[in-house]
């Protein structure tokens, strides 16, 4: 079994572009574009671009402060363990940035992890991403990557996610649940899980 998990509003229970916008004194007008963008309403690319311009000029260490923010959903770290035991492993894909990734992934001991990386020059946010962009298909191609690494049938994986951004690796996961779910996701999902408890996903996912 492999189980990937979007992160945002998933795997911890923050937005982490709207707690970097927090710094720049810009959280409202990132929330309409990020909302906007989880409906379904804005091309994910551009309205990511949007969201991280916002951000040119802040200090380096905004990202470490806003990691200190991020607090990991109930019940991520009981479900991660009990999947681990049974013997599968564990992804995470981000429209988010790797640098708050990252040490997340090693908290929760996490096989795989993506996400999209901000810039810094000279020790500052330049208000842009540098390499590929982890959208909707990069999302898919990803959860696709691990299985085939893995040797993995497509049937054997499982997808949690709450926004529009997840539909592509919902779509080509075995299982595909929606956790604290937009209202795209509530219709695609193959399961909704209302609790915003991640371990109550365990029954779902046959654990």
């Amino acid at each position: 079994m492999l189980v990937i998990f979007d992160v945002d509003s998933t795997l911890i229970e923050q937005e982490v572009i709207e707690l970097l916008a927090d710094c720049a004194g810009k959280r409202p007008e990132v929330e309409a574009v990020t909302e906007r963008a989880m409906s379904g309403e804005l091309d994910f690319t551009s309205s990511l671009k949007a969201r991280v311009r916002v951000l040119e000029g802040l200090p380096e260490s905004v990202i470490a402060e806003t990691l200190a923010k991020c607090t990991i959903t109930p019940g991520a770290k009981k479900l991660i363990d009990a999947i681990h035991l049974a013997g599968g492993k564990v992804g995470a894909v981000s429209g988010g940035f790797s640098q708050l990734l990252e040490p997340l992934a090693k908290e929760l001991d996490l096989d795989f992890y993506r996400a999209n990386t901000l810039e810094v020059v000279d020790g500052y946010l330049t208000g842009d991403v540098t390499g590929p962009i982890i959208d909707k298909p990069a999302k898919a191609t990803a959860l696709i990557e691990w299985a085939d690494s893995l040797k993995l049938d497509l049937k054997y994986t499982v997808a949690i996610g709450d926004g529009a951004n997840d539909l592509d690796m919902m779509q080509v996961a075995g299982l595909s649940v929606g956790f604290n779910a937009k209202p795209r996701v509530r219709k695609a999902a193959d399961v909704i899980l209302d609790s915003l408890d991640l371990s109550e996903a365990l029954g779902l996912i046959g654990l």
